[in-house]
């Protein structure tokens, strides 16, 4: 094992030997070489003669590029912001601007307990960095029975882990804790356990109310105390679409400082929440009171992406950087935000049409992008073809029962005629 590997474990055993634990045999072996980049980053500071480190060509004191891309951003962005390589771990000004936001988004954290956010090529690349550090064969990753299928290829497939479900909703339409208990208890002979907490979730659009928040961080603190290893992975794709009664902080706020034995990772983004998803700009933050876990899991973090990517767009970082430091970021925001709350809010209006109930009942949602329709007596899968072949209509069938819709890119005044096709193509299976 590299002596840096072992230095960042030696570091994580001495402040808290359940992280180190946690680490998969990936995540033990994983360190950020002393190489180009860190050599480069060292003459960026001294060098101020000549500086012939890095993998890069200049022209008069800036980044050779083609002058037809840089008129693509005129003057708005500086040409030492868009052509050369962005540090692995992102650009700093960014991280530090996304950790403002995250500690404006949820007060109840406190900021001494979290790292600097790791930029990521948005969310999936987030979620695979934790599966290498934490997910190997056999290694039970926890979920929902209503989850996004890409879990599947990140944990399962890349990593060997083993997917255990409970079911998503209770008896009485809320947030299933016991279910999540169950299961935890299940597999806790495993020593670790990984959980992943999707609020809003995809597919449902479903986000816990605050009391079944606390009962979600109870039941993992209780697993902690009788000594099982928790990697909480929080995906917060969807963050802030909290249109009704759920909680409006990110569970991670809860998690962050419950358990030495609970370790709460927080994998979000500008992708879905600022609607920039083909800029590709997301972040992994972890939570923890020792500096030395924090500085060892963010230089095993930069390993993994300068051994995988290397680093993210620089030109998306940049742009996401201006955007946060905009004085229209917020009012845009507010903006997009109602229009969304507007068409959940016509969705469920549409939902209630006495029609429908023949074919349909609906799981809860309060936030995010989608909702899913639990088919009565039809396959979800061929009322998606039938739909798409007939009437030029496109759904996604999760399972045999329950079909996703996305009224995120349906305009208000259509959201009726969506829900009209799909019963008519529903009685036409019927």
């Amino acid at each position: 094992m590299n002596e840096l590997a072992q230095a960042l474990n030696s570091a994580l055993k001495a402040d808290n030997e359940y992280v180190y634990d946690m680490l998969s045999p990936l995540g033990k072996e994983m360190f950020y070489p002393k190489g180009i980049l860190s050599q480069s980053a060292e003459a960026g500071k001294k060098a101020t003669k000549f500086n012939a480190t890095i993998g890069i060509a200049t022209e008069n004191n800036q980044p050779m590029h083609f002058q037809h891309i840089q008129d693509l951003f005129g003057d708005r962005v500086a040409p030492k912001d868009l052509f050369p390589y962005a540090p692995p771990q992102g650009k700093e000004t960014l991280r530090s601007e996304w950790k403002k936001k995250i500690l404006k988004d949820n007060p109840s954290l406190d900021g001494a307990i979290i790292g600097n956010p790791i930029v990521t090529n948005a969310l999936t690349h987030g979620l695979s960095i934790a599966a290498d550090l934490f997910t190997e064969e056999g290694t039970p990753v926890i979920l929902p029975d209503k989850y996004w299928g890409n879990y599947n290829l990140t944990f399962k497939t890349r990593r060997g882990a083993t997917v255990a479900t409970y079911p998503l909703f209770n008896e009485k339409n809320g947030f299933n804790v016991a279910g999540l208990k169950e299961t935890i208890a299940a597999n806790k002979e495993a020593g670790k356990v990984v959980v992943v907490l999707n609020f809003p979730n995809n597919p449902t659009g479903y986000t816990p109310l605050e009391d079944e928040a606390k009962e979600i961080v109870a039941v993992l603190t209780e697993a902690a105390e009788e000594g099982l290893n928790i990697v909480t992975l929080i995906d917060d794709a969807y963050f802030g679409l909290f249109y009704e009664d759920s909680m409006k902080e990110s569970i991670f706020s809860l998690l962050a400082d419950t358990h030495p034995r609970v370790l709460p990772v927080k994998i979000d983004g500008a992708t879905k929440e600022n609607y920039v998803w083909g800029f590709r700009v997301g972040f992994i933050t972890f939570a923890s009171r020792s500096e030395a876990v924090l500085n060892s899991l963010e230089q095993k973090t930069k390993g993994l992406i300068r051994g995988t990517i290397s680093s993210s767009s620089h030109p998306s970082q940049s742009i996401i950087l201006q955007s946060l430091q905009s004085n229209e970021f917020d009012v845009e925001k507010d903006e997009k935000f109602a229009l969304m709350k507007r068409r959940a809010d016509k969705t469920k209006e549409v939902l209630n049409k006495e029609e429908y109930q023949k074919y349909w009942t609906y799981y809860p949602f309060n936030s995010g992008y989608f909702m899913c329709l639990k088919l009565h007596s039809i396959d979800a899968e061929q009322l998606r073809l039938h739909l798409l072949d007939k009437y030029g209509v496109g759904t996604i069938s999760i399972n045999p029962t329950d079909l996703r819709i996305a009224f995120s890119c349906v305009e208000d005044e259509d959201i009726e005629e969506l829900f009209d096709l799909i019963a008519q193509g529903a009685a036409d299976l019927a």
